[in-house]
């Protein structure tokens, strides 16, 4: 079976839903679908680490200064929590993702490590075309959906394990391959960003984080900026900017309520670097809303 005959056929799988724009649960673990019908404006979000395929349309994102733009057939693998900016560009638009499991890709390290492809330079954003044995690994987990529980409790894990296996393998999974080493840079970075996270309203100290994941504070820097595309600093300051778009926009916050929620004392810079990241100020979005 071609890479296109193999596409065609997950994408008949994918359950039908007439008139749902955007993202919708699949129905098994870490599973989704995303479908427009017209393309989208400029979005800030995080992307969790996960696989996306997709069967219709194109898509642009980009993290930092990595921009990629793909289409049908083609995978983007985020191996960390990444902020991103991404727009459907070309319609109709039909993606299946995937959240990845971390503790999964570890326990498949031996199995990987000899069939693994010759080393490359990981990238933050990996796009490649999925060959046909992931597609069909997709496509009999998606053919999961709605079956007997016993059935799916059964073969579910079986087909998730083997897709977590297949990325491995993949030309483009080489940042997914660093991460199977608890002391890799891939590693001690995707712990930092888990620390930013946890606690992204409180001022942050580069040099005690760096000391507590174990690297020095340049190659701390130099790593965080390959991987997420930007310095430590600027990854905080766009998760605070993220969430605050999200208060005033879906919570309608006010825009100094908002500000000061996610950690800014200054409501003028907050509005400022608000502008600059969304391109639109903070008071037009919660007009908007």
């Amino acid at each position: 079976m071609s890479r296109i005959e193999a596409l065609d056929r997950l994408a008949r799988a994918v359950p039908e839903s007439k008139g749902i724009e955007g993202y919708r649960p699949g129905g098994l673990p870490g599973l989704g679908f995303i479908a427009f019908t017209s393309p989208t404006p400029l979005e800030g979000t995080v992307y969790e680490p996960v696989v996306c395929l997709i069967l219709r349309g194109r898509k642009r994102t980009t993290a930092g200064s990595t921009t990629v733009d793909f289409g049908p057939g083609e995978s983007l693998i985020v191996s960390h929590s990444l902020p991103v900016v991404s727009q459907v560009t070309e319609c109709p638009y039909l993606a299946l993702t995937l959240a990845l499991d971390v503790g999964v890709l570890r326990g498949l390290m031996q199995e990987v490590t000899a069939a693994a492809p010759s080393a490359d330079r990981p990238e933050c954003l990996g796009v490649d075309y999925a060959d046909e044995e992931l597609i069909d690994a997709l496509e009999r987990y998606v053919r999961l959906v709605g079956r007997p529980a016993a059935e799916s409790q059964v073969l579910a894990p079986l087909v998730f394990k083997e897709i977590h296996f297949r990325l491995l393998l993949a030309r483009h999974g080489g940042m997914l391959r660093a991460l199977l080493h608890v002391d890799s840079n891939a590693s001690h970075i995707h712990r930092a960003i888990a620390e930013i996270r946890r606690d992204f309203r409180s001022t942050l100290s580069v040099p005690r984080l760096a000391t507590r994941i174990g690297m020095s504070e340049s190659a701390f820097h130099r790593h965080f900026k390959a991987i997420t595309g930007r310095s430590p600093l600027q990854y905080q300051k766009v998760m605070r900017l993220q969430e605050a778009h999200r208060l005033i926009s879906a919570e309608a916050y006010s825009v100094s309520r908002a500000a000061s929620e996610v950690g800014y004392g200054s409501p003028t810079q907050f509005s400022r670097e608000f502008s600059r990241e969304f391109g639109t100020p903070p008071s037009r979005v919660s007009a908007l809303g």
